[in-house]
């Protein structure tokens, strides 16, 4: 059985992204090698990084192609806590299964989502 380790996103505005997600994440990169342009959060059992990545400009070219989802029990009020700092709203909070789901994107247009607890 295969265990997800991480999840990394490449881009050419590591700053911006780095900045979004220490708010999304509430706290700074654990870990910070500039010198490589790598950022990265423990997140649960998943590590979470941003990559100053060469070939990656503009905005996401299919954002709903690769999603990731935030686990809180409290969707509604962190979907209003991520869009009051810049997060864009691409699907307000919504019911389905029993729990609430909710979908944003971060400065590179990349999508994500807010997951009750499965």
């Amino acid at each position: 059985m295969l265990n997800l380790n991480s999840v990394m996103i490449g881009t050419k505005q590591p700053t911006a992204l780095v900045a979004f997600y220490e708010k999304v994440l509430g706290k700074p990169a654990e870990m910070v090698d500039q010198e490589n342009g790598f950022w990265g959060w423990q997140v649960g059992s998943t590590y979470f990084s941003i990559l100053d990545h060469s070939e990656m400009g503009g905005n996401a070219k299919d954002p709903g192609r690769v999603m990731f989802n935030f686990e809180t029990s409290e969707v509604k009020e962190e979907f209003e806590r991520i869009k009051a700092f810049g997060g864009a709203v691409i699907r307000e909070p919504y019911e389905m299964g029993g729990g609430w789901v909710a979908t944003l994107a971060d400065p590179d247009g990349n999508y994500f989502q807010l997951v009750n607890p499965m």
